[in-house]
């Protein structure tokens, strides 16, 4: 299924009110204060990977390195862009194989 997935950040008009972080899939709210970026991202990767939705096509590969690279789901099948990657971050050492 291709659905549309987004982050949304309301930044607070005062020190008062919190920001606002949260998912949208479809136009519709599923996820809402989040409290950071990083745990929005990872919700995001979750939402997807369990809802079996199809990634936006413009950030296939984004999503890819996440889910397999960062994630280490499903790791044995990657793209040959994204092989590419992990073999480059494992050539400069930032990647350790596990």
């Amino acid at each position: 299924l291709q659905k549309c997935l987004k982050i949304y950040n309301i930044k607070a008009k005062s020190l008062e009110d919190p920001d606002d972080i949260g998912i949208v899939v479809e136009g519709v709210k599923v996820l809402t204060a989040l409290g950071n970026f990083s745990r929005a991202c990872s919700l995001l990767i979750g939402l997807a990977y369990v809802l079996n939705l199809a990634y936006p096509k413009e950030l296939r590969y984004t999503f890819e390195v996440f889910q397999k690279l960062l994630l280490e789901l499903d790791s044995s099948k990657l793209s040959p862009k994204v092989n590419s990657l992990r073999n480059k971050l494992l050539q400069i050492g930032i990647m350790f194989l596990t």
